[in-house]
């Protein structure tokens, strides 16, 4: 009897020390804050992918367009560049250093009163697309860029060396191959010298960035709508051409699947009208990128008519 209330006792103890050696529950850490640096105006200086250039290889620019301040840690006082003026716009901390601000899924990188990065994230469903989430955001305090920088926050709204040296690479690289021409943000314009050819500008408002209220992006497929009178025949034509940075025009490709007994002919057409009609009566400016006039690609669709 007096081993089994030994071994009781014993059992009892081991329990009772198993117990309190058990882990405590993680302490739940509180929502980051941005207390201090609420009421701090800050202009976005820059935006860039992960390699380092505000441009991609097919031409689409990265726009540094945000200026705030963060009056309390749910709301953020966002200039609104289409509207030109401030507005109130929702922060909301997601999890971790996520954030959801202006409607925009951002994981806060660095936090100062003289600066910030955000590393813009894709988010579908409520899931982070990591391998796409290439895009940082680096901003400075007014503050610190007119009394340490001794500018003016919107002058430093401006490209860097880096990519102009990006962009006269492209611009090289497209000189020498049409096929790797690249969207000019500045689109070439196609504008008619003769009475007998209308000339319209295409505008796609589908293809329009509203992410952020950035800028338009249908500078990255500009197309035109061209109708010739007193043509040779009726024909009605949808293909691009190349402009390049002389503004001279060459056939791209048709914009329309063809049919393996036109795949010859309806090229050799096209071109024709390009090398006819279009040099004859079209004045042509080439694309523009930081100033640079570089070979890009116009879609056009071009209509002819006898009477």
């Amino acid at each position: 009897m007096n081993f089994l209330k030994y071994a009781s006792l014993l059992f009892i103890t081991v329990l009772a020390f198993t117990a309190c050696q058990q882990p405590k529950p993680p302490a739940v850490k509180p929502p980051p804050s941005f207390k201090k640096v609420f009421n701090i105006d800050y202009t976005e200086v820059r935006r860039y992918f992960s390699t380092g250039y505000s441009f991609n290889e097919k031409g689409y620019e990265l726009d540094p367009n945000w200026r705030f301040s963060i009056p309390s840690d749910d709301s953020v006082h966002i200039y609104n560049p289409k509207r030109k003026i401030f507005v109130n716009a929702p922060l909301i901390w997601d999890h971790d250093s996520v954030f959801n601000i202006a409607w925009a899924y951002l994981r806060l990188k660095k936090l100062s009163k003289d600066s910030m990065i955000f590393q813009v994230l894709r988010v579908s469903g409520k899931v982070v697309d990591n391998e796409n989430s290439n895009v940082y955001m680096t901003l400075y305090a007014n503050n610190y860029i007119k009394n340490v920088l001794h500018k003016e926050p919107l002058a430093m709204q401006v490209f860097t060396r880096k990519d102009t040296l990006f962009i006269k690479r492209k611009v090289t690289e497209a000189t020498l191959d049409h096929k790797k021409a690249f969207a000019a943000r500045n689109v070439a314009q196609l504008i008619s010298r003769s009475p007998l050819v209308t000339v319209e500008r295409v505008v796609n408002d589908d293809r329009a960035d509203t992410d952020n209220d950035g800028p338009p992006i249908d500078y990255l497929s500009p197309e035109y709508n061209i109708t010739i009178r007193k043509a040779y025949d009726d024909f009605n034509y949808y293909f691009t051409i190349y402009v390049d940075e002389k503004g001279q025009m060459s056939f791209g490709k048709s914009m329309v699947p063809l049919d393996p007994e036109f795949a010859e002919s309806y090229p050799r057409i096209m071109k024709g009208i390009v090398n006819g009609y279009m040099k004859a009566y079209l004045k042509v400016i080439p694309g523009t990128t930081l100033g640079m006039p570089h070979t890009s690609e116009v879609i056009v669709s071009v209509k002819g008519t006898k009477s």
